[in-house]
């Protein structure tokens, strides 16, 4: 044995003994597809960084024929960090990528079948100009044509809804099929049907007001769907695409050109999928166009269905379905339910709160199990049960807040020991002013929206009141 697998195969036990039972069971199974329903705090990050160990020690493989896809930049650095702690340098000889990365990595590799070269990514900026222009372009009689105050109210809805189609691979004709079918569909759904007396109507009448409202809602998501096409030629008019549009890109080219597939596919002998529950439709096809040349795809993927933040609910849990599936004859699904993280009765009150998603996976596949146990040796002993306060408004809350806060430091506990968690950056920066109020040290770590600072916003409002005039000069009496 090379000193170099000696060196690997040490670090790796190192490593490999701190897992569980079920952990390992995952980790070892590297032939065959594997789906690990990984609960929050239950270590994903050291499997899937094992597994990897337990491939490069235990196959022919080398760091190049592994591909790890990940949904955030933050996942990609995590997971390079510890493998670099037992795999050393050639942790940088993996693949490791979020999927537009991957998409990137594609289009740069083979350019001359892409012809994508002068094009540029579009800013945020950009963006706004060229819905400004589509909706300038409407015409006077269209459904998302406003006249009177925010004429381009309809922007942000126009952005989700296009990002939104490219993302799940949705084409208009698709959208206008699944609306008409909607419709079609009113007379028998319950929430537009009487389902007692009422007034003049009868028991299964139909709520006509409510219906005719439904199907305007619908016209004018029509309206918004049919002005895509239109978008994606304003974007090429401009030679600019947008980061969903990449991986769009790739799909079309891995089933337009089976070699280009062919050569991806014999590339990458072991894959693996993190956050697999936020997984859109296109990024999910993107995983399916390289493993289906296999009967039995060496694919490991990892996710919670009840840790979803990207999408909606259902659509995870179909992704997640789907797969166990596809693979029922060969899949080993693996739930893992050691918490490193919490103590028990945070995990028991979050359960009592969880239990109440019917669209869980737990409730379509048998034989998982998701009721977390507290596994730090460090904490676990602590029997700390959440305290629910209610106020009355949100000043109140504030107030009491920043007095807990100032007791506790009194009594000589870190300011750095104590954090509060919200929602929104409004609430906090609105609580930063009360505790310095009371000169109680703080650390806040945001993002910074440029455009909600006053000034820029002043000077954007300025901009936009000169432009205005020069398309539109004022007479002066």
């Amino acid at each position: 044995m090379s000193s170099y697998k000696e060196k690997l195969q040490v670090k790796f036990h190192e490593e490999y003994n701190q897992l569980n039972e079920k952990q390992r069971l995952a980790v070892d199974t590297i032939e065959g597809p594997v789906m690990v329903i990984a609960g929050p705090g239950t270590g994903k990050t050291q499997i899937l960084a094992s597994r990897i160990g337990k491939i490069l020690l235990e196959t022919d493989a080398s760091p190049g024929n592994i591909l790890c896809l990940t949904y955030t930049d933050a996942g990609v650095v995590a997971m390079r960090k510890r493998l670099l702690q037992f795999i050393g340098p050639d942790a940088y000889k993996v693949n490791l990528f979020t999927f537009h990365a991957f998409c990137n990595e594609v289009i740069q590799d083979n350019l001359s079948l892409f012809e994508k070269t002068s094009l540029d990514p579009i800013s945020d900026l950009e963006k706004i100009e060229l819905f400004k222009k589509l909706i300038d372009s409407f015409p006077k009689n269209h459904l998302l044509k406003r006249y009177r105050g925010d004429v381009y109210f309809e922007i942000h809805s126009l952005d989700r809804l296009f990002s939104t189609m490219k993302k799940e691979g949705w084409s208009p004709l698709f959208i206008n099929q699944k609306i008409d079918e909607y419709i079609s569909d009113l007379p028998n759904r319950d929430e537009f049907v009487y389902k007692r007396r009422y007034k003049e109507f009868n028991v299964g009448d139909l709520k006509r007001d409510k219906v005719e409202e439904e199907k305007e809602k619908m016209e004018r998501l029509r309206a918004a769907v049919n002005e895509f096409d239109h978008f994606q030629q304003l974007m090429r008019r401009h030679n600019r695409y947008d980061f969903d549009d990449m991986i769009n890109w790739v799909i079309k080219a891995f089933e337009e050109n089976k070699n280009l597939l062919a050569d991806y596919q014999e590339r990458f002998l072991y894959i693996l999928v993190d956050e697999y529950q936020d997984t859109s439709g296109t990024q999910n096809k993107i995983v399916e166009l390289l493993i289906n040349y296999w009967e039995r795809p060496n694919v490991f993927v990892v996710g919670d269905d009840d840790q979803s933040i990207y999408r909606f609910q259902g659509a995870n849990v179909e992704n997640m379905l789907a797969f166990t599936e596809t693979y029922k004859d060969d899949l080993l699904k693996v739930a893992l339910v050691n918490n490193y993280r919490s103590v028990q009765p945070i995990l028991d009150t979050s359960k009592t709160l969880i239990d109440r998603n019917n669209e869980r996976l737990i409730n379509k596949v048998e034989g998982l199990s998701k009721d977390l146990i507290a596994s730090n040796i460090k904490i676990r002993h602590l029997t700390y049960k959440p305290l629910v306060r209610s106020y009355e408004t949100q000043r109140q809350e504030m107030i009491d807040i920043t007095k807990q806060i100032e007791n506790l430091v009194a009594q000589g506990i870190s300011p750095s020991r104590i954090g509060v968690i919200y929602k929104e950056n409004k609430y906090g920066d609105e609580l930063i002013q009360y505790l310095k109020l009371r000169k109680i040290p703080y650390y806040s770590k945001r993002s910074l929206d440029i455009f909600e600072i006053p000034l820029a916003k002043k000077n954007y409002l300025d901009t936009e009141i000169s432009r205005l005039r020069t398309r539109h000069p004022l007479q002066r009496r």
